[in-house]
């Protein structure tokens, strides 16, 4: 049997991706059965939108419900390192310039089932934090993007 993936979050992240579960197993999925129930009461469902809508949406519900209880059965909990406080590694925030005069960029580096961008919650798969995994305060390094490779020096690691 294949190994299944582990992923890695905080603990705050697990609790959130709890919170959803929860929320889609007691209100959501009630709401869509209820959904499905009114729109077959409309009749012919071969040509019942609202039928069909209803249907998709119960099968996103159930497919996200199943996706989260992986997630959250095969979460790993990033514990905080203490001792190395200014090495950069996943649940720590980084800030950087980029080089020449770029402006100053905080990230915090989260497993992938956590990375929210708009809130600075970078995945540990992406890029920029595979560039500064390891690194530390003072140390410059090469990201390379889409758009080419940029320099960056470490100014903090929280």
């Amino acid at each position: 049997m294949a190994q299944e993936k582990v992923f890695p979050m905080t603990e705050e992240g697990k609790l959130k991706l709890e919170q959803e579960l929860e929320y889609l197993k007691t209100v959501k999925r009630k709401e869509v059965v209820e959904r499905i129930k009114i729109a077959r009461s409309f009749g012919d469902l071969s040509e019942n939108s609202e039928y069909d809508s209803a249907k998709d949406e119960q099968a996103f519900v159930e497919g996200r419900i199943t996706t989260l209880e992986n997630m959250i059965r095969n979460a790993k909990i990033i514990e905080e390192d203490v001792e190395n406080s200014s090495i950069v590694s996943l649940g720590k925030s980084v800030t950087f310039v980029e080089l020449p005069d770029g402006d100053e960029e905080t990230y915090t580096i989260v497993g992938s089932a956590e990375a929210d961008p708009f809130e600075g919650k970078i995945s540990n798969d992406s890029p920029i934090a595979k560039s500064l995994m390891g690194k530390q305060i003072g140390d410059q390094v090469t990201v390379q993007t889409p758009g080419g490779d940029m320099s960056v020096k470490i100014v903090s690691v929280k």
